[in-house]
C-alpha cells in the first residue's frame, strides 16, 4: 500500500495530513503550531506526530508553505543585483534593491532591437558587486517579445560571477516592464532562502528513510516539481489559500465551490470553477509590489482565529493584529494564569489597542537592533515570562510610551498575548483546545468594561466574526458592492437575504462554531467538511498539475502610399505586411493569419506537454483547453491583437481538446468548435 503526506506551513498552524493513494482515503492528520522564523521546525514536530507505519511507505510528499510570502512581507531577502535594459522610468524614490543599474538595450513592442546592448556595462556592474549579492536579476525592455538581451546578460553575469541569474521572461510574458523587474528581483531574493527551505525537507524526508518525490504548491493551485520550484520561488507566495481552495474541493468533491477559510491570522475567500481555481486578471500583490505572478482571486480580511479583541470608549473591536490567545498563552507559559489572577487592570482612560485588561507582552527571542531610548527601556523589563502594561509601569516606575511598545511588536523583538475569537469559543464551550479558565477570566476582564455578562461578550463576538466572514462571500461574489450595501444585507431587517447558489464551504479549526450563524445571514448550502481543521494541508497535496500557456499574435502595419493618397488617408489606411508571434521561446513571423494561429496553438500544445511529460504525466493523462482573447477594430474582421491560451491539466482522462477558431477561419476550411472573449491591450 502507498501513501501520500500534504503538509501546509501557515501563517498560525502548520498541518499533515496521509492519504491513502489508492483511494484517496484520509489516514492520518495532524495540526502544529508554525515555528518562527524557521517553519522547518514546524514542519518536523507535524511529521513526527504522524503514523510511522503510514510514513514508512508514502512515496509522494507536497507542501505549500508562507515562507516566500513572509520574506517579502518582512523584508529579509537575501540580496540582488539588479540590471534593467532599455528605457525604464524609474520612480523617484528609485528601485528597491541597493544594488542595481540601469542600461543600453531592449527591444520594441514588434521585437525589434532598439538599442545595442551595453555588454561592457553588465560586465563592470557584475563584477562591482558580486561579492555584495546573492543572485542577479535582470528585466529587459519588451522581453516578453524579444529575450535575446536578456539571455545574454544571464550568459555574461554566470561567466564573470558563478551566481544564480532570474530573467524577467522566464515568469511572465505579459506586457510591463517594471512590473516584470519587480517580480524577477523578489524572486532572486528568494532563491537562497528556498533553497535552503527544500533541501532541509529533502534531508528530513531521507533520515526517515522515506523513498519520496516532493512537489510544492504554486499560488495558482497547482503542484510543481522541485526543479521549478527552486527557480521559480516567487510563485509559492498566497499558496496556502490557494491550498485551503483546493482541499475544499477535494474533502467535499465538490468542482464548483466557493470557500471561505478562517485561520488564526486572517479569512480567506475564493472561488473553484469546474475543478480550476478562478485566477485574478492582476497580477499578485504582496507587501505593497505588484508582481506578475498568476494567483487565485481572493479576498482577504484581517478577522481569524488569533485577532486581538480589545475595547475601548465602550466599544470592541476585532484586529488587525494576531496575539496569542489567553487560553494558549496559559499552556505555553507556566504561572502564567496565576500571574493574569493577581493583574490589576490599567484605567479606562488609558485603553487602546495595547493598554488592555487582558493584554500581555513577552520577548520572541530575536536579538534587538537599533532600539529606540524609549524601545530599549521597554524591551529591557519585558523577559521571557509574560508581563501586563500595569507591570511594565510598576517596573519602569513611569508610564510606559505606547509608541515604544507598538515598535517593540513591529520589529517582532515582542509577541502580544490578548482575548481572541478562539477564547471566546472556549467561553462557550465549542472549542476546548486549550486551557478555558484563562478564557473565561479574559471574558470577564472585558465583560466588566462592557458592562456585559461574559457569555453575552463571547457571543456578541462569535456573531461578528460570523458577520465578517459572510460579508467578504458577498464582497468577493459580487464585484464593486460597497461595504454599507453588504452591511444593509446582512441586517436581515428588509425581508431579504443574499442566496448563494454555489455550495460554500468552511474550512479551518473550530469554524463549525460559525455554521449556524452563517446560515442566519446569508442563503446557501454551507458545508463544513470532514477534515475541515487540515483542509489546507489536503490542498497541498491533491493540486493538479496545471500549465498556462500564453502566446501573442500580433498584426505588423505598414502605411500605405501613393501619389493620389490624401493626408487623412496616409494617417489612418494601413495594410498588413506580417504577422508577428510571440510565445515563451521566442519571436516568428508569418505572412497569413492561420498559420500564425496554428503555430500559436501548436507551440502552446507542445510547451504543455513536454512539462507535464517532466511532471510525471502520460499523453492520455493530460487535458487541453485552448481559448483565445481577441483585440478587434471591426467585429467581423481579423483581430488586430489575438491572445491564444493554452492550458493543460493532469488528469485520468484522455486528451480533450476545447479549441477555439474564429469564424473567418471556419471560412477557410479550418474546423473546431469556438467560443468568445475580448481584451484589451497594450
Amino acid at each position: 500500500m502507498q501513501y501520500s503526506l500534504g503538509i501546509d506551513a501557515g501563517g498560525t498552524f502548520t498541518d499533515g495530513v496521509i492519504i491513502r493513494d489508492s483511494d484517496g482515503m484520509i489516514m492520518d492528520a495532524s495540526k502544529m503550531l508554525t515555528t518562527y522564523p524557521d517553519p522547518i521546525g514546524g514542519i518536523k514536530q507535524v511529521i513526527d506526530s504522524l503514523n510511522s507505519e503510514y510514513l514508512r511507505d508514502v512515496k509522494l510528499v507536497s507542501v505549500s508553505t508562507t515562507l516566500s510570502t513572509n520574506t517579502i512581507l518582512e523584508d529579509t531577502g537575501f540580496p540582488v543585483g539588479v540590471i534593467l535594459v532599455g528605457d525604464y522610468v524609474i520612480p523617484k524614490e528609485g528601485f528597491p534593491a541597493k544594488y542595481y543599474v540601469q542600461l543600453d538595450g531592449g527591444h520594441t513592442s514588434n521585437g525589434e532591437e532598439a538599442a545595442p546592448l551595453d555588454e561592457d556595462g553588465v560586465k563592470l556592474f557584475a563584477l562591482e558587486v558580486k561579492d555584495h549579492v546573492a543572485a542577479f536579476s535582470v528585466s529587459s525592455f519588451f522581453s516578453n517579445r524579444n529575450s535575446e538581451h536578456e539571455l545574454r546578460v544571464k550568459e555574461i553575469i554566470r561567466e564573470l560571477t558563478g551566481l544564480p541569474v532570474v530573467c524577467g521572461h522566464e515568469l511572465s510574458q505579459e506586457v510591463g516592464a517594471y512590473d516584470r523587474a519587480i517580480t524577477a528581483y523578489l524572486n532572486a531574493q528568494l532563491l537562497p532562502i528556498t533553497h535552503k527551505f527544500i533541501q532541509s525537507i529533502m534531508q528530513d524526508i531521507k533520515s526517515r528513510g522515506m523513498d519520496a518525490n516532493l512537489l510544492m504548491l504554486k499560488c495558482d493551485g497547482s503542484v510543481v516539481g522541485m526543479e521549478e520550484a527552486l527557480e521559480r520561488p516567487i510563485e509559492s507566495i498566497f499558496s496556502g489559500p490557494a491550498a485551503s481552495l483546493v482541499g475544499a474541493s477535494f474533502l467535499t468533491k465538490y468542482d464548483t465551490c466557493a470557500m471561505v477559510d478562517v485561520g488564526g491570522t486572517s479569512t480567506d475567500v475564493a472561488l473553484i470553477r469546474n475543478g480550476v481555481p478562478e485566477l485574478s486578471d492582476q497580477g499578485a500583490v504582496v507587501g505593497g509590489w505588484k508582481t506578475m505572478v498568476k494567483a487565485i482571486r481572493m479576498e482577504t480580511s484581517a478577522t481569524g482565529g488569533d485577532s486581538h479583541v480589545w475595547i475601548q470608549d465602550q466599544k470592541f473591536y476585532i484586529g488587525p493584529r494576531r496575539v496569542i490567545p489567553l487560553c494558549r498563552a496559559a499552556t505555553l507559559y507556566q504561572g502564567f494564569l496565576d500571574r493574569f489572577k493577581e493583574c490589576k487592570s490599567p484605567s479606562r482612560k488609558l485603553l487602546c489597542e495595547n493598554v488592555q485588561p487582558t493584554k500581555f507582552f513577552v520577548r520572541t527571542g530575536l536579538k534587538p537592533l537599533e532600539l529606540t531610548r524609549t524601545e530599549e527601556e521597554i524591551f529591557d523589563v519585558i523577559q521571557g515570562t509574560p508581563v501586563s502594561y500595569v507591570d511594565i509601569f510598576q517596573r519602569l516606575k513611569k508610564q510606559p510610551s505606547v509608541r515604544g511598545l507598538d515598535g517593540l511588536i513591529q520589529k517582532r523583538l515582542v509577541q502580544s498575548i490578548g482575548f481572541t475569537p478562539t477564547d471566546a469559543l472556549h467561553v462557550l464551550g465549542e472549542f476546548n483546545k486549550w486551557d478555558t479558565e484563562a478564557s473565561i477570566l479574559g471574558a470577564e476582564r472585558i465583560a466588566k468594561q462592557l458592562r456585559m455578562t461574559k457569555e453575552e461578550v463571547a457571543t456578541m463576538l462569535k456573531k461578528k466574526v460570523a458577520k465578517n466572514m459572510a460579508s467578504d462571500l458577498v464582497s468577493y461574489l459580487v464585484d464593486g458592492i460597497t461595504q454599507p450595501v453588504i452591511d444593509q444585507m446582512l441586517t436581515g431587517d428588509n425581508y431579504t437575504r443574499f442566496k448563494v447558489e454555489t455550495p460554500v464551504i468552511l474550512l479551518g479549526g473550530p469554524v463549525v462554531a460559525y455554521k449556524e450563524e452563517m446560515e442566519k445571514l446569508i442563503d446557501a448550502n454551507i458545508v463544513v467538511p470532514e477534515h475541515a481543521s487540515v483542509g489546507n494541508a489536503v490542498g497541498a497535496l491533491v493540486g493538479k498539475g496545471i500549465k498556462r500557456v500564453e502566446v501573442l499574435i500580433k498584426k505588423d502595419f505598414a502605411p500605405i502610399t501613393g501619389e493620389d493618397v490624401t493626408d487623412e488617408e496616409l494617417k489612418n489606411a494601413k495594410e498588413v505586411i506580417s504577422y508577428f508571434v510571440f510565445t515563451p521561446d521566442g519571436r516568428e513571423i508569418f505572412p497569413d493569419y492561420i498559420q500564425a494561429f496554428d503555430y500559436a496553438r501548436n507551440t502552446g500544445k507542445e510547451i504543455i506537454m513536454d512539462y507535464m511529460k517532466a511532471a510525471g504525466y502520460g499523453k492520455d493523462e493530460v487535458e487541453i483547453e485552448v481559448t483565445r482573447k481577441e483585440l478587434m477594430v471591426r467585429e467581423g474582421e481579423e483581430p488586430v491583437e489575438t491572445k491564444v491560451i493554452v492550458v493543460g491539466i493532469g488528469t485520468s482522462k484522455l486528451v480533450v481538446e476545447k479549441d477555439v477558431i474564429p469564424d473567418y477561419m471556419r471560412k477557410k476550411a479550418i474546423s473546431s468548435r469556438s467560443a468568445e472573449g475580448s481584451y484589451s491591450g497594450k
